[in-house]
Formats: C-alpha cells, sequence, structure tokens
C-alpha cells in the first residue's frame, strides 16, 4: 500500500513541535479524575444504565425517608450500625419507600406458639 505523501516531508523540527503541541493535550485529558461516586436512585444502584438493588443504595433510601419524617440520621450512620437501623425502620419502616429495605430490621424471627 502507498501513501500519497512521503514521510520525509515531515522534518524533525515539525514532529518536535508536533509533539510539543500535542503533550499539554493528552496531559489534560489524563489529569481528570473519572467519577467513582455510587449513583443511587430511589433505593437502586445504577450500573451501566441499569438499576440494580444494592444495600448501600437501600440504607441511603432509609436515611433520606427517616429525614422526611424528622428523624436526624446520615446514611453512613445507618450503614455502619445495625441497631440505628433497627430503631429507624421501627419508626419510619412501614413507609411504601423503604418497606423491602427494613424487611429484615423489622423481622421478629420465631414466634412462640
Amino acid at each position: 500500500m502507498t501513501f500519497p505523501f512521503k514521510s520525509s516531508l515531515l522534518g524533525a523540527g515539525t514532529r518536535v513541535a508536533l509533539a510539543i503541541a500535542v503533550a499539554p493535550l493528552v496531559l489534560a485529558a489524563a489529569s481528570h479524575p473519572a467519577d467513582a461516586r455510587i449513583k443511587c436512585v430511589n433505593g437502586n444502584q445504577i450500573v451501566n444504565g441499569s438499576p440494580i438493588a444494592t444495600p448501600y443504595c437501600q440504607d441511603e433510601l432509609v436515611a433520606t425517608v427517616a429525614r422526611e419524617y424528622g428523624v436526624k440520621v446520615s446514611a453512613s450512620a445507618i450503614r455502619n450500625n445495625p441497631n440505628l437501623k433497627r430503631n429507624v425502620c421501627q419508626h419510619v419502616g412501614r413507609d411504601n419507600r423503604i418497606y423491602i429495605a427494613c424487611i429484615d430490621a423489622n423481622s421478629v424471627g420465631r414466634r412462640p406458639f
């Protein structure tokens, strides 16, 4: 295969100038970090455009609904303290938005006969 131009048309100085002009563009593109934050929508994590129910996002939703009811709680506190999640779920767990997220915290286990 032949090319319509010769590589000798680009002199050494032109190659260096081209490399100097392109280098800042490459560095600028590589310097921005990727957005590694988990995106939650209604208790579901968005992965490649599809919603997936994850405990992380369910706890985010529990904290959001609890704050709407006036409970001062953060999502990280709910994730790190299962007793706090149980207490919050006992208070607001009948809300339809978080019923499934609170089903383990509100379970009573085996009941006596």
